[in-house]
């Protein structure tokens, strides 16, 4: 037998295995996700629940704000002693070990994402669950194949198909799952990589399904699918989403170097003091604290008034930014979809006002703002058109959502600004160079 032959056996054996794996990973990433996500649900409201409660006690303001405090002091202290891997979002972490960059993390990240999520986002911070399902799925996935004694070429396979699972069951989005993991993660098309996401989102979400349920995350009214003379519209509307995610990033960048500049301070204090200034905020407005989803279904349903938009997302702009700074796990994706579903309905109810006789429907521009936003941010156009048409169940803007997006695209690209998961991956990969 030739070398050749030999290879091509030991190459099908390969896919074989991964075929095989693929599954198995995904169902297993899909159940410790989906408690996870279930979870958050349950802090949310027992989090409200606590601030209802201390309106009747005298000192009530000040127990949200140490308990968010507090939160937020474990939650990064976790991570600083047990797993630094696990701050922030996790994806570029991720991208970074599958780009051979940096080594896979302990497999003790799993548990500290998991508790140090629960503690920062159910305490309040304004950060999404997408990021520590990414990683715990892709730590998952490569702690199956490391168990099973699979080669590394193998284990990044199911790793990049655990984070897509991850993803796709954080959001109820198995299609933008696998795709994210091609457009994103390892940004080319490889064969093994896309057999292994399908098959692995695929379980993911059957599995999630069985504990969440099957509906999608956001409901909407019924949409009229709007005409081609309505498509100038949402290419301005993938103007300032673009304008506005270069703000997003330059501002998220910004407050991680402040946090850099104030590295002497240990993180949990900085993490409490950034958890009280949430804890205040919660006492006040607590819809505008968290993870977001219920201000992006308000949104969604045309509940804000145009001219608290602009305030609400300067708001949550700000919030996010330092969030993110605090160092617990917490992602980004979630906020950006508030934030995107705040610029298209601000743009479409100011159209709607000095526009009248275009018919247009705000909720249109809310739902389109979201994939567009996203784009800006995140330069990956298909996954934000794919996942946010399954978080609303919505196909009749998928033109508008293109040429949205075209122009979100285009902006950042003609300012430099690069991709929000570029520039963290170059911060992780500078740090740890730093430590060397």
């Amino acid at each position: 037998m030739s070398h050749e032959q030999e290879g091509e056996i030991d190459d099908q054996g390969s896919l074989i295995a991964i075929v095989l794996l693929a599954p198995v990973v995904g169902a297993v990433a899909g159940a410790i996700c989906a408690v996870f996500r279930l979870l958050l649900q349950y802090a949310d409201v027992l989090r409200n629940d606590l601030i209802d409660r201390a309106g009747d006690l005298p000192w009530g303001m000040y127990y949200v704000i140490g308990g968010c405090a507090l939160t937020a002091a474990i939650a990064a202290g976790l991570v600083r002693w047990f797993s630094p891997q696990a701050s922030g979002s996790g994806i570029p972490h991720v991208e970074a070990v599958l780009e051979e960059k940096l080594p896979q993390a302990p497999f003790r990240l799993i548990i500290i994402k998991f508790v140090g999520g629960l503690l920062s986002i159910g305490g309040g911070l304004a950060l999404g669950r997408e990021g520590p399902s990414v990683q715990m799925g892709a730590s998952m996935a490569h702690l199956v194949g490391y168990a099973l004694r699979r080669s590394w070429p193998e284990c990044r396979v199911l790793l990049a198909a655990g984070a897509g699972a991850g993803l796709a069951t954080a959001f109820n989005a198995p299609i933008a799952g696998a795709i994210f993991v091609l457009e994103e993660l390892v940004r080319r098309f490889e064969p093994r990589i896309a057999i292994a996401a399908l098959g692995a989102s695929a379980a993911a979400i059957a599995v999630a399904r069985l504990i969440l349920g099957g509906e999608p995350d956001f409901s909407v009214p019924d949409l009229v699918r709007p005409g081609t003379d309505a498509i100038p519209y949402f290419v301005l509307l993938g103007l300032v989403a673009g304008v506005l995610a270069c703000v997003y990033n330059w501002s998220l960048l910004a407050t991680l170097a402040l946090a850099d500049w104030l590295r002497r301070v240990p993180v949990e204090i900085r993490a409490a003091v950034i958890g009280a200034a949430v804890g205040a905020l919660a006492w006040y407005a607590p819809a505008l604290v968290g993870g977001g989803d219920n201000l992006t279904q308000r949104t969604l349903a045309g509940g804000e008034a145009w001219l608290v938009l602009p305030i609400v997302f300067a708001i949550r702009l700000v919030l996010g930014a330092f969030s993110y700074a605090a160092g617990t796990p917490g992602g980004l994706f979630a906020p950006m979809l508030v934030l995107g579903a705040q610029i298209g309905l601000f743009v479409g109810i100011g159209l709607g006002i000095y526009l009248p006789e275009a018919g247009l429907q705000p909720v249109s521009f809310a739902v389109v703002g979201m994939a567009a936003f996203f784009t800006g941010v995140v330069r990956a156009p298909l996954t934000g058109i794919v996942l946010v048409t399954e978080m609303t169940a919505n196909v009749t803007l998928l033109l508008p959502m293109l040429a949205a997006c075209f122009a979100a695209m285009l902006v950042p690209s003609l300012l430099r600004n690069p991709p929000i998961y570029t520039s963290l991956r170059e911060l992780i990969l500078r740090h740890d160079r730093k430590r060397e």
